[in-house]
């Protein structure tokens, strides 16, 4: 029995509540479950340095924690100094899967930023990340077209993510904390919703993984965007 009495397959709920920042072109708050993140998408009109006169755009993330999002409080980064490898890592895993469905040459010499702030933590935050972070980068782009800065929407498809793990030797969705902390496999799967493969994250935490078990955490994933994919919709509708 997993800690939250969910089945293997039963995610947990969740929800999108568009338009929550004022000043964001794009703004979604995504919750997992306990797991809540604020997504703002903001427009800069120019592309970064690097990509300067090449004539397409640039859509990026920035990706963080506040102190008491965890159990206990967690420095702030900025006081550090440095990010940190993990942030560093979901960062470019958000970012990476927004540009898997964008036309970046339809962008024009532009820049999208989405910050993705993690206002509370309960596993699967960089799921929950890139689910949410899709639509406020699809906001962003509807207030671009409304005001004619690009024709059309540069977005070719939807895009979201879902843990899976092995937890008690069975393959199940959507890890909450207590399962993501003691699973003996932890995986990512991020899929496009034509069913497209993005990425694939699976680490043995506890003991080695089978081909079988891997292809059934895939078909979890499979269903579990899917069904994310649905309130995507349902929440543009």
């Amino acid at each position: 029995m997993r800690p939250s009495k969910r089945a293997p397959d039963e995610m947990r709920q969740v929800s999108f509540e568009r338009g929550v920042a004022r000043y964001a072109e794009g703004s979604c708050l995504v919750k997992f479950g306990n797991t809540q993140v604020l997504c703002a998408a903001s427009l800069e009109d120019k592309p970064p340095p690097w990509l300067r006169g090449q004539g397409r755009g640039w859509v990026t993330a920035e990706y963080s924690m506040l102190p008491r999002a965890t159990h206990t409080r967690t420095r702030r980064e900025a006081a550090a100094g440095r990010l940190s490898g993990r942030t560093q890592e979901i960062q470019r895993l958000i970012g990476r899967s927004l540009r898997a469905v964008t036309n970046l040459p339809a962008l024009g010499e532009r820049q999208i930023v989405v910050d993705c702030d993690v206002i509370q933590a309960d596993g699967g935050t960089r799921t929950a990340s890139i689910t949410g972070a899709w639509l406020a980068l699809h906001d962003c782009l509807d207030w671009m077209r409304s005001r004619s800065i690009v024709k059309e929407s540069p977005l070719r498809d939807h895009v979201a993510a879902v843990s899976c793990g092995i937890f008690n030797a069975t393959p199940v969705i959507d890890l909450d904390y207590a399962e993501d902390s003691t699973a003996a496999t932890d995986a990512n799967f991020v899929l496009t919703g034509s069913g497209g493969l993005v990425e694939i994250q699976a680490t043995a935490e506890v003991a080695v993984f089978s081909q079988d078990e891997l292809s059934a955490m895939l078909a979890l994933a499979q269903q579990g965007v899917a069904d994310l994919v649905a309130l995507q919709k349902a929440a543009l509708a």
